[in-house]
This record gives structure tokens, sequence and C-alpha cells, in this order.
């Protein structure tokens, strides 16, 4: 390994009940190995490598007979379970003393395998991170390009350096992953995560198509959870937030204090049940808004100091004593 001219690459694919559509975009993944590598561009000992999530169809299935049809195949399948953060970074983990470079892509066929030519020859002249980045969302409702396109506002304006419209394809060097080990929080976003590595790095663009089968993993509620994750496991700026927001409150309920008691010694007082309670309500709400916003950091520092397993590999196609 370490020829990076002839890189072994392996393209890490999570995978969460995909029976539908694994069929159909696994033979994709080998054919660009196999065009990569006759160009010269990556070794042979290229491979491709599935990350079974804990699905509950028949996935683990599959991979396993793709691997037993091909040597080109590789599976790995957790124990449950446990997001596709976990997915990703299990794969990743897996690879890296395997091989000199990484692709990770979801196995949905919507994000473009053909950007991975130029992903192999950024690397190749020297590029360490390649992000793949969204051309456009034409194909996208108003609602999902709004949401989407907002997410990544929101987590750069919270203090998640992210890149505009890139999601977890990209490639890294196994220069990058042997850092990226020592990054050791359970609360993932790779997305988020993968920039505080450092490293030279450059992005490629592609038009992400149509999912070819089955149905998203990915629903609004999901992005929101991503999204919140992604803040607070980066960013304290919701805690200044909530200190600056807490002191102007301060400063405008001492200067009610004053009012209060200038119109009470000039005899100006009136009966103001509605006023007084608005501003009872209002605090209210303020302080149990913080006061969530507070537990949940709390909430990820419990499970940080737990340091449970991220992942935990319950099978893989290949005997680990001859690998």
């Amino acid at each position: 390994m370490k020829d990076r001219n002839h890189p072994v690459l392996y393209i890490v694919i999570p995978c969460y009940n995909e029976q539908e559509v694994l069929p159909i975009t696994a033979p994709l993944f080998l054919r660009k190995i196999e065009d990569l590598s006759a160009a010269g561009k990556i070794s042979p000992e290229s491979r491709v490598l599935f990350v079974n999530d804990g699905s509950r169809d028949k996935t683990w299935d599959i991979i396993c007979g793709l691997a037993a049809a091909d040597p080109h195949y590789l599976g790995i399948s957790q124990s449950r379970n446990r997001g596709h953060q976990n997915a990703v970074l299990a794969g990743l983990m897996e690879a890296k003393d395997r091989c000199d470079i990484t692709i990770s892509i979801d196995c949905d066929g919507q994000d473009d395998i053909n950007a991975m030519d130029a992903m192999v020859d950024a690397y190749r002249d020297g590029c360490e991170v390649v992000y793949g980045v969204r051309s456009k969302r034409d194909t996208d409702t108003f609602f999902k390009r709004f949401t989407a396109e907002s997410f990544y506002k929101l987590l750069n304006a919270m203090g998640a350096e992210v890149v505009f419209n890139h999601a977890d394809y990209r490639l890294l060097s196994a220069r990058v992953l042997k850092e990226f080990a020592n990054f050791k929080e359970v609360n993932l976003f790779l997305r988020g995560m993968v920039p505080l590595v450092g490293f030279k790095s450059t992005a490629v663009t592609y038009e992400r198509h149509e999912r070819i089968a089955g149905e998203s993993h990915y629903p609004l509620s999901k992005m929101l959870g991503l999204a919140f994750d992604g803040i607070t496991s980066l960013s304290v700026k919701p805690i200044r937030f909530i200190t600056g927001f807490g002191v102007l409150v301060a400063l405008v309920s001492f200067v009610g204090v004053i009012w209060a008691i200038v119109e009470a010694a000039i005899g100006a007082t009136v009966s103001g049940w509605a006023s007084t309670t608005c501003i009872i309500c209002f605090v209210s709400g303020v302080q149990l808004i913080c006061l969530g916003v507070i537990g949940e950091y709390i909430g990820k520092i419990y499970m940080e100091t737990k340091a449970r397993p991220r992942y935990i590999i319950s099978e893989r196609t290949w005997d680990e004593e001859d690998a």
C-alpha cells in the first residue's frame, strides 16, 4: 500500500434494510472498481465493503451471497442497528489498515458513482480528503430544498463546520483515517468531524439522482435530529446564546423593576393582571427552553462518560485469521 498512483481503494457502503436496491447497485460499485483499475488509477486489490447496520430484512444474506460469488465484495454486520453514522464509522475503521483510500457512499444509487473518478484523481494530485458536493437540487421539491439548505446554514451559524451540500459521500486517505481514529466521542456527526482532522482537501461536484428502489431512511424528523446532534456535538454556541439571552432578559427585567418602583412612588399604578401574566408566561417559557438545551448537553456528557462502544461487529464475510 502507500502507492499514491495506484492506491488500494475500499468503497464503504452502509446498508439498512436495502434488500430491494442492493442487488441493483452492488454490480455498479464493482464495475466502477474494475473500470478504475483498468484505467490504472487504483490497485486491483481494491474492494467493495458493505456494512450491514442491523437490517431486519435479507440485506445481510444478499451481502454474504455477493461475497461468496466475487472476492471483490466484502461485508461486515453490526450486532444491532446503531444508526447511519456509526455504520459508516465501523466501515471506515475496518478498512483503514487494509487500504490507501476509502470512499463512503450510500447504497441507494442517488449519489453519482462516476464522481469517484474525480475523487481518485484529486487524491493522486495530493489531496487527503475529497468531499462530494451536490451541484444543484433541481430534482428536490421546494420544501425538501428549503429544509436541506437551511440545515447546512443552521449548522454553520451554530458553529459546526460543515461543507455546504455535502453529506457522507467523501474520499478519505488512510492517513486521515488513522488520525480520525483518535476521535473517541460517542455522539457522531461525521460531516462535521472530518473537517476538524485537517489535511489538504478539495471538493468534487456531482448531480444527485432519484433513489433507484426502496424507501428513504432519512425523513424530515431524522434530518432535524441529525442537525441537532451536529450542533450539540460540535458547538457550544447554543449555550452561549442562552447566556447572552439571559443577560438581555435580566436587563429588561431590571428596567421593568425600576419602572414599577417609579410608578408606585408617584401613585400611578393601575391593575396589570394581563401584563403580569404575559411576563410570567414568557419568562417561564424561556427558562424551559434553556433548561431543555442545557439538558441535551448534559445528556451527551452522560453518554460520553459511559464510553460505550460506538459499534460492535458480530459477523464478517471473511475469516479474521486469514485476513
